[in-house]
């Protein structure tokens, strides 16, 4: 163990053999029930600091089964201009990673079942070193984490990291993604697999669910793991729809969209209703 892992252990009174489940406990409790995970998306500090923890209540509130909780980034190159804009409102707070984390911690303080999974890029990560980062992480209650432009073919040392402090390693795969990979995908990812259901960036359209439900097909040919789909979700009839193919919903630009129209003293009213109208969608399969 190294001597950050010992120090944070340390004082976090855990070891390093210590496994967070959260995740596959979740995704085996909806299979028990015959139901599908919804996953939000948020912007951690979009539109302002104060308001990401209650956000993240509200979700669980309305319906949520895991939360994606985004690190600010100044190029979020995988988003669309919706979700560009809610880092661009974040980082006007000057919302660093490590105040993303202490989010999580604070989370952690009512919330001790709700899986949390943070979504970013490298640079963040390499900022802080991603030892020290997944050291934090853990201490902090974080049960996954999706580095974009972490390919796997170069994220053997990352996973290894990851599985040293029972934090699952989340991997994207899309319509373009070529056989090779999805092989070591399936090898590396933990947790769930993140579908991309459309060439392009976040908040595209033209959504075609047989181009989905074929994916899934061959994807399950490789992948034991839960398969969520997200990009191109913006009601409870496409969630539904998708619901019927994947394991999960994964839902954010809509939800951003959601923030960026509302007052912030309507933010958690605005989105609950959204979240509850796309629960109540996923549930009727």
């Amino acid at each position: 163990m190294s001597f950050i892992n010992s120090l944070l252990n340390y004082f976090n009174g855990s070891s390093d053999t210590e496994k967070s489940n959260r995740i596959a406990q979740t995704f085996n409790t909806l299979k028990r029930q015959n139901r599908k995970a919804l996953i939000p998306f948020v912007t951690a500090g979009d539109p302002n600091p104060q308001v990401t923890v209650p956000l993240m209540h509200q979700l669980v509130h309305s319906g949520a089964d895991i939360i994606e909780l985004g690190i600010p980034f100044s190029d979020p190159m995988a988003d669309g201009p919706t979700i560009q804009r809610s880092s661009e409102r974040a980082l006007k707070h000057h919302v660093s990673l490590n105040d993303v984390l202490n989010m999580v911690s604070e989370f952690r303080q009512t919330d001790s079942d709700t899986p949390v999974v943070l979504m970013g890029y490298a640079n963040p990560v390499e900022a802080m070193g991603y030892e020290f980062f997944a050291a934090r992480a853990k201490q902090c209650g974080v049960d996954g984490i999706l580095i974009v432009d972490y390919p796997p073919e170069e994220s053997e040392k990352w996973v290894e990291c990851l599985d040293q402090q029972g934090i699952d390693a989340i991997f994207l795969l899309s319509p373009t993604t070529p056989q090779q990979r999805i092989e070591q995908v399936a090898k590396m990812a933990r947790g769930y697999v993140y579908y991309v259901s459309l060439k392009g960036v976040t908040g595209a359209s033209h959504l075609d669910l047989q181009d989905v439900s074929n994916m899934l097909a061959m994807l399950r040919q490789y992948i034991s793991l839960p398969i969520g789909v997200g990009f191109g979700i913006r009601d409870g009839a496409t969630a539904k729809a998708v619901a019927g193919l994947a394991d999960a919903v994964v839902v954010g630009s809509r939800i951003i969209e959601e923030i960026e129209k509302s007052t912030e003293a309507e933010i958690l009213d605005k989105v609950g209703h959204l979240l509850n109208t796309l629960r109540k969608a996923i549930d009727e399969n």
